[in-house]
C-alpha cells in the first residue's frame, strides 16, 4: 500500500525496485491505490517515474546496430527531463537550454527517437502505461521544435521560449503554447489509447 502520502519514500521504494503494475488482492495497483485514498502527489511520482536502466539500454548498441541509439553523455540530461514532474513546454526547454551536450540539433535528433521508441515500448508491452507514453511523445514533440527552432531563428531556443510565453493582446491568453500542447496530442500515434480520447473529448470543445 502507499506509504501514508511520502513522495520520497515512494521514490526510494522506485528506486530500489518496486514493481509499479502489481496489483493487490482487489485488483488495484499503488497508483490507483494512492489516488484512491487522494494521496496524488504519490501518484505523480509513481506515474512519472523511469527507471535509468531502462534508458541506458539505449546507449549500448543493440542486434545489429554498430552504434548506440543514445550516446551515453546524452542518458544523464535527457533522464532528468523524462523524471520530471512539471510538463510545462517553457520548463522542458528551458532544461534543453541549460545543459549544452543537449541543446545541440544532433543530440535532440536522437533523443526524440529514443523518447518515440519508448513511447511505443510503453504501448505494446502487455501492462500498458498509456500515461508514460503519452508523456514521452509529448517530450518528443517538444524536442523537434527546439530543433526547429536552433536551426531556422537568429535567436534559437530563447525565442523559442519568447513564442510559448506571449499572450495575446486582449487577454494575455499563450495561444502559441496552447497549440503546441493540442498538436501534440493530436499527433500521438496511437488513436486506439483511452487516455487519448479522453483529452480529445475534454479540449475539442473548448475553443482557443
Amino acid at each position: 500500500p502507499p506509504n501514508s502520502g511520502n513522495k520520497e519514500i515512494t521514490w526510494m521504494m522506485l528506486e530500489a525496485g518496486a514493481e509499479t503494475d502489481v496489483v493487490n488482492s482487489v485488483g488495484r495497483t499503488a497508483a490507483q491505490m494512492a489516488a484512491f485514498v487522494g494521496q496524488h502527489d504519490c501518484v505523480t511520482v509513481i506515474n512519472n517515474f523511469f527507471p535509468r536502466e531502462r534508458l541506458d539500454y539505449y546507449t549500448k548498441p543493440q542486434g545489429l546496430d554498430k552504434e548506440p541509439k543514445l550516446p551515453l553523455k546524452l542518458a544523464g540530461p535527457l533522464h532528468k527531463i523524462i523524471t520530471t514532474t512539471n510538463m510545462h513546454p517553457v520548463k522542458i526547454v528551458l532544461l534543453v537550454k541549460e545543459n549544452p551536450l543537449l541543446a545541440d540539433v544532433e543530440a535532440l535528433q536522437k533523443s526524440y527517437r529514443v523518447l518515440d521508441l519508448i513511447c511505443e515500448k510503453c504501448m505494446k508491452q502487455k501492462d500498458m502505461n498509456e500515461v508514460l507514453a503519452m508523456k514521452m511523445h509529448y517530450i518528443s514533440c517538444i524536442f523537434q521544435k527546439c530543433i526547429a527552432s536552433l536551426r531556422e531563428r537568429e535567436d534559437k531556443l530563447d525565442g523559442f521560449i519568447k513564442s510559448l510565453l506571449k499572450g495575446r493582446e486582449k487577454d494575455g491568453f499563450p495561444v502559441y503554447q496552447e497549440k503546441l500542447i493540442r498538436e501534440s496530442i493530436r499527433k500521438f500515434p496511437y488513436c486506439e489509447a483511452t487516455l487519448l480520447q479522453q483529452l480529445v473529448r475534454s479540449i475539442a470543445p473548448v475553443e482557443i
